[in-house]
């Protein structure tokens, strides 16, 4: 019996038989392998931008009633601020002093010079010293914060994304024209896997004179330690003159996530629909490349050798070639995707190729492998030996 089965050899050797042959089944074996992990950290990336505020400690935002849903319609009076951090027993400290972080959120006109097109921008005007602090997925990764009344801002590391500029051209020291004038880049900071990685920064008073909003703001974000997000909601309900509401930053961000959630699902049937597609793709260049041994099955079985080792064989060249394919697809995905940066209606996120996307890769390419012998052995094995051997 043991004569009876081929060995992993010949599959091996077949391979360089045809460099043809052995081209297209690499090539079909990694555009699936690379459409699948595409596809998977897209739907992944997207979904860790808005489910998930990384953060150290608890964080609470305080916004107008009736706007828990946008933080960017709400409108609560400036005071509200310092009426938390006094009233509120167990907030974070540095220092002495309560974290607590008076914040503006505005999408609002940008330009590269003056004269220039308008681009959509997130703007958060904030007190940066603090708000750092508040929001401890922020990492300065070079220059300074800035400082208010110096027409300075800081940007983050996917600002050019959502803005569709060039990296070099969010460099600090350049300058963007805002509100009549230009404002100069201090500072790039990273907050990975989160909106405010998109954002542009700009100290909370020059942001009220540009919209004109000296006494109010959108929100106070809040930094607990001891204290428990109830404290702060008794506040604002015992506060029903201030008109204000409180969430917490995961109920907030859970809720924008059930805004886009439709969109989710278009993404992931996209996704899947284009993984299918490549699947089927990957199998057809399969097929291919291993119908047209017709001749050489009928001579295998004329030797002796059983259909069910045949298949085994042919099973084995297959899933060698994909596996080979799958490894250079996930060379190729670290060096064309990973880090990819791709816009969307809230800011922009990067596609990562993580554990899972490798592994929903993988098993994109071992299914083409296993799969992609079958069909033509089948046709190989249903001639009569004669008539195979007859074959073209």
């Amino acid at each position: 019996m043991r004569l009876r089965q081929l060995p992993f050899e010949y599959a091996f050797r077949n391979l360089g038989r045809s460099r043809v042959r052995l081209f297209s089944s690499l090539i079909g074996a990694t555009l699936v392998v690379l459409l699948a992990m595409a596809a998977t950290s897209f739907v992944r990336g997207m979904e860790a931008t808005l489910t998930r505020s990384p953060s150290i400690h608890t964080n609470v935002i305080v916004l107008g009633a009736g706007s828990e849903e946008s933080v960017e319609r709400s409108q609560i009076d400036s005071s509200v601020a310092g009426i938390v951090a006094s009233s509120v027993q167990g907030l974070k400290q540095a220092g002495n002093t309560p974290l607590v972080s008076p914040e503006i959120h505005a999408m609002l006109p940008v330009r590269e010079e003056a004269g220039g097109e308008p681009i959509q921008s997130v703007m958060r005007g904030v007190r940066p010293q603090v708000a750092v602090l508040v929001h401890p997925q922020v990492e300065l990764l070079e220059g300074r914060l800035p400082r208010a009344g110096r027409d300075e801002i800081m940007v983050g590391s996917l600002t050019a994304v959502r803005l569709g500029l060039a990296q070099n051209r969010l460099a600090v020291g350049s300058t963007l024209y805002f509100d009549g004038r230009e404002w100069t880049v201090s500072g790039r900071f990273a907050a990975p896997s989160t909106v405010m990685d998109a954002e542009i920064w700009i100290p909370l008073t020059d942001l009220q004179i540009a919209t004109k909003r000296e006494s109010t703001i959108s929100c106070v974000v809040v930094a607990l330690d001891t204290a428990r997000p109830r404290d702060i909601d008794l506040l604002t309900k015992s506060r029903l003159d201030l008109e204000i509401a409180s969430i917490t930053e995961e109920d907030y961000y859970a809720g924008i996530a059930s805004f886009y959630k439709p969109i989710r699902i278009m993404v992931i049937v996209t996704a899947i629909l284009i993984g299918l597609g490549g699947l089927l793709g990957g199998l057809n260049t399969m097929y291919a490349a291993f119908s047209a041994r017709v001749r050489e099955v009928g001579m295998l079985q004329a030797l002796g050798f059983t259909r069910r080792a045949i298949v085994l064989n042919l099973t084995e060249e297959s899933t060698f070639a994909a596996a080979c394919g799958a490894v250079l697809a996930l060379a190729i995905g670290y060096v064309l995707i990973d880090g990819y940066a791709v816009q969307f209606s809230m800011g922009a996120f990067e596609l990562r190729i993580d554990a899972v996307a490798m592994l929903v890769g993988l098993c994109a390419g071992a299914l083409v492998g296993l799969v992609g012998a079958i069909p033509p052995s089948v046709r190989c094995l249903r001639l009569p030996i004669p008539s195979a051997l007859k074959s073209l």
